[in-house]
């Protein structure tokens, strides 16, 4: 059952010790130095250790998209259309253009945006499918303009790319999808072998494996986050329908047990009925167990004092989904300064933001959101800042820079502004 608290310290509401995962990194190491040194012929030796996949061939073949796509309902099809058109209109806003102004000296100052060359995109598959997902990582990155989109995701024995997903990579844009999944398919994106390309960024979710593939291999490539366990806390007033904040809570803590949710009200009554209804709802829940085991474990039902306690809570355990469940929640957005996503108002449940709204839903977890953002358009463009001084210019800022560059004891610098001085 899900703990109610009164009298709480903060830092036990959501405990986020940092993992020890040290037993894992020999062998994701020896992975990446292995698919560095082998490259095709490593990812086909760990998808067949691994996945009991004996493959021939890498890469996803044209026959293999059009029996995917002939294998899915048209109205699945158009769903997953529809999901596709919401956030490619939605990330579309997020596209920046440069800048340029020219001083009165004649000297130009600016900014400019380019797209990476080549996006890496993981997509698990594991026994959950996330087409969804597929389309938040993907959608992004040919707004940004990158023109190679490449998506690499496990197979299992029959070799084969769920359908949902393979038509989902169609539609969001992907140009090329590989058989290979774990650390490895992170080795390589971030080396490239005989077939599959290096990347400039990887992103995407995945197991601890893949978490410490990507850390090991950041630097050589850019990556967007390391996703822990997914959150929700919800800030929740006494007038809330307990059936819809229980079944919110419990939208989240399905995906695994390591989940948490977390419900924040000023309301003692809100708060006992919906500790009742997450029972009554387990019970028709599929995938119990692990929802039960989420919620035991890292479930919590937090009573304050009013509205304003609540955003304060939130703000300090800066969840990867925030809900808030009142009248007027416009009015407390600016109060809100932590959070992933934000879900405003009693009937914006956070699926609407997994599937469909079309905000990203590949966020940062684990109290990142106090230093992070959302995956966005701007995970695949960088910033090139570019100058440019006149003879005239540079005369009247030479003094300025050569002192500056005496002091720190660089008289190279000093004289590289020295030698056109004196020459004009």
């Amino acid at each position: 059952m899900i703990k109610i608290l009164k009298n709480y310290k903060l830092e036990d509401v959501l405990s986020r010790k940092i993992d020890d995962y040290s037993e894992y990194e020999p062998t994701v190491r020896a992975i990446i130095a292995d698919v560095a040194a082998r490259g095709d012929e490593a990812l086909r030796f760990y998808a067949e250790k691994f996945d009991g996949a004996k493959l021939d061939g890498l890469e996803v073949t044209a026959e293999e998209f059009e029996e995917a796509e002939n294998s899915l309902s048209e109205e699945l099809k158009a769903v997953i259309r529809q999901s596709a058109e919401n956030i490619a209109f939605f990330h579309s806003r997020q596209r920046r253009e440069g800048f340029e102004v020219e001083r009165e000296d004649g000297v130009i100052l600016g900014q400019k945006f380019t797209p990476v060359a080549v996006a890496g995109v993981y997509v698990p598959g594991g026994t959950a499918s996330y087409p969804s997902t597929v389309l938040m990582d993907i959608i992004p990155a040919r707004i940004a303009g990158v023109k190679n989109i490449v998506m690499v995701t496990p197979v299992k024995a029959d070799k084969k790319v769920k359908p949902e997903i393979l038509y989902a990579a169609k539609v969001a844009g992907a140009n090329r999808i590989f058989k290979t999944g774990g650390a490895q398919a992170i080795a390589a994106l971030a080396y490239g072998t005989q077939t599959i390309p290096k990347a400039d960024v990887v992103v995407g979710p995945g197991n601890i494996f893949v978490a410490l593939a990507k850390k090991m291999v950041y630097g050589l490539v850019n990556i967007d986050m390391i996703a822990g366990p997914s959150e929700i806390l919800i800030v929740a007033d006494g007038k809330s329908n307990p059936v819809f904040v229980a079944a919110d809570l419990l939208s989240q803590a399905e995906h695994d047990k390591l989940a948490s949710a977390v419900l924040v009200t000023d309301s003692e009554k809100l708060a006992l009925e919906v500790q009742a209804e997450i029972e009554r709802q387990l019970l028709a829940m599929p995938r119990e167990t692990i929802a039960r085991a989420s919620i035991e474990a890292n479930g919590r039902i937090i009573i304050c004092e009013d509205m304003q306690k609540a955003v304060d809570i939130a703000n300090a355990i800066a969840p990867e989904h925030l809900e808030v469940c009142v009248d007027e929640p416009m009015e407390l957005l600016p109060k809100i300064l932590n959070a992933g996503s934000i879900f405003l108002g009693r009937y914006t449940p956070e699926a609407v933001g997994d599937y469909f709204a079309g905000p990203n839903h590949t966020l940062p977890t684990g109290g990142s959101a106090k230093f992070s953002s959302p995956l966005s358009v701007d995970d695949f463009v960088k910033k090139s800042q570019y100058i440019r001084y006149t003879p005239k210019a540079l005369e009247k800022a030479a003094p300025g820079v050569m002192k500056f560059a005496e002091c720190e004891g660089l008289y190279g610098h000093a004289n590289s502004v020295k030698v056109r001085v004196d020459k004009a």
